[in-house]
């Protein structure tokens, strides 16, 4: 049942620090109400009073993008709140060990794909309840130019030259989810988002762009009309190959 609100609600996994909160503070600029989702609960509550000191409606809310129990209990305080979900942003990810294929494991995949590609199918479908009493419902799956064939491929981008067998493809495999949603999920908008290399903990801060460009694209994609588009990959200045 689609109900009437005035403002936009959206909630952003993984938020307490990095590109997640920078996504959190740019939508709440918007007058948007935003749920800041983080793993651990002070960290939470202390980046959402941080926010919330600037005037912003930022919400805390615990969430474990691993854990059934944690996403529904999630998913029940977002609810109760009445505030309704417009938007979700699955941005919670992990890096995981580098290690050169030919000394990559199976158990290296196990953590990462955990987080970065079960993460935002568990949320999904937890929250696609709310989403769907939205008039206008969204989700972003923020994935990696590592996780495009069309960028690791040409020898003119950086991301050729990273020889890695585990975050790209659990990037890809999002990115497939993404296109797979976007068919599947008819009046829903899917879409991907690629932050770019940008100075986070996820790569010890050697990222050559600031949190503000790098939640650039997550909010593009956030924040696309009611008539889409659906199943692209968003960059910070425009559409990605897949």
């Amino acid at each position: 049942m689609t109900t009437t609100r005035t403002t936009t609600t959206a909630l952003v996994t993984g938020a307490n620090k990095g590109i997640g909160y920078e996504t959190v503070r740019q939508l709440a600029g918007l007058g948007w109400t935003v749920w800041l989702g983080a793993r651990d609960t002070e960290l939470g509550s202390k980046a959402a009073d941080a926010l919330r000191g600037d005037g912003l409606d930022v919400r805390p809310v615990t969430l474990d993008v691993t854990d059934d129990a944690s996403v529904a209990a999630a998913a029940t305080t977002v609810e109760n709140s009445g505030t309704g979900l417009d938007v979700l942003v699955n941005n919670a990810g992990i890096a995981g060990s580098l290690h050169a294929p030919a000394d990559t494991v199976a158990a290296d995949f196990l953590a990462v794909y955990g987080v970065n590609l079960l993460g935002p199918v568990r949320v999904t479908h937890v929250l696609l309840p709310l989403l769907r009493g939205s008039p206008h419902p969204r989700i972003v799956n923020v994935s990696s130019g590592m996780g495009s064939f069309g960028i690791t491929g040409d020898p003119a981008r950086p991301e050729y030259g990273f020889y890695g067998l585990v975050y790209p493809s659990s990037k890809a495999a999002l990115n497939m989810v993404t296109t797979m949603y976007a068919r599947g999920l008819p009046g829903i908008a899917v879409n991907s988002a690629d932050p770019g290399y940008t100075a986070t903990d996820l790569n010890g801060h050697s990222g050559t762009q600031t949190v503000e460009e790098g939640a650039l694209a997550s909010v593009r994609a956030a924040t696309v009309d009611p008539e889409g588009p659906t199943g692209v990959f968003f960059g910070r200045d425009g559409f990605l190959p897949w």
